[in-house]
């Protein structure tokens, strides 16, 4: 995600972030929350964990994903991703021991992740200001409307007993939060931190909704202006 972005220069107005001042303070919560509790619980999940169950950790999350995916790529009128994805999750929760094994990435069966935010882009919703939400972190006002479907359509949040799906979710926050570890070195070497994350999350996440980079790898311009074409 980080290498779509350059070296971040200082803070200045930026007609996608009309919240900076607020975005900033949600920014400081979240890296004091980081620094005190995510990080630590990840650095030592990473040094503790030999990479082969990491990995199995990782594929079995990513599975749980592939269902949603699906009924996004249904919604999107991409009926052969859907189906692709389907059968990604049949393959591995089946074959590859609840997803731990991914047989279907060695079987050519690609992942189409998508959620609900890039249907709404799909459909024309542009994207709307950046946010940066409490814990959650950088988003936009679109996804973050979408947000609540996209809860729903999480497997884990119809786990019972609350105590069991609590440990899931928060092991598979550690996990994310991992495989994240190494791009901290290029953060804290931004010369503005908050900057240089927001317009790598706001680049990583135009190519992941329209499948391509901007031109120029640029989103200097508002999104409603250089981001609004719908995916093909």
């Amino acid at each position: 995600m980080l290498a779509l972005v350059g070296c971040a220069s200082a803070p200045a107005a930026d007609p996608r972030d009309p919240f900076e001042p607020f975005n900033r303070g949600v920014d400081r919560f979240n890296r004091g929350v980081d620094k005190s509790a995510l990080q630590p619980a990840a650095s030592a999940y990473e040094r503790d964990f030999p990479r082969v169950v990491r990995t199995g950790v990782a594929n079995f999350f990513g599975n749980l994903g592939d269902p949603w995916s699906a009924v996004n790529s249904l919604l999107q009128l991409k009926l052969g991703d859907a189906a692709q994805d389907m059968m990604r999750f049949a393959v591995n929760t089946f074959v590859g021991l609840a997803g731990v094994l991914d047989i279907a990435t060695d079987a050519g069966i690609e992942r189409h992740k998508q959620d609900f935010g890039a249907t709404l882009a799909h459909w024309g919703v542009p994207a709307g200001p950046y946010v940066v939400l409490p814990i959650l972190g950088p988003s936009t006002l679109r996804d973050t409307v979408a947000l609540p479907l996209d809860w729903i359509g999480d497997p884990l949040r119809y786990l019972v007993p609350v105590i069991d799906r609590n440990a899931v979710l928060t092991g598979r926050t550690v996990d994310t939060r991992a495989r994240a570890l190494a791009f901290d070195p290029l953060l804290d070497g931004a010369l503005d931190r908050y900057t240089f994350m927001r317009d790598a999350y706001l680049q990583y996440r135009y190519s992941r909704v329209y499948d391509k980079v901007p031109k120029g790898g640029d989103l200097s311009s508002s999104e409603p202006d250089s981001m609004r074409e719908p995916s093909r």
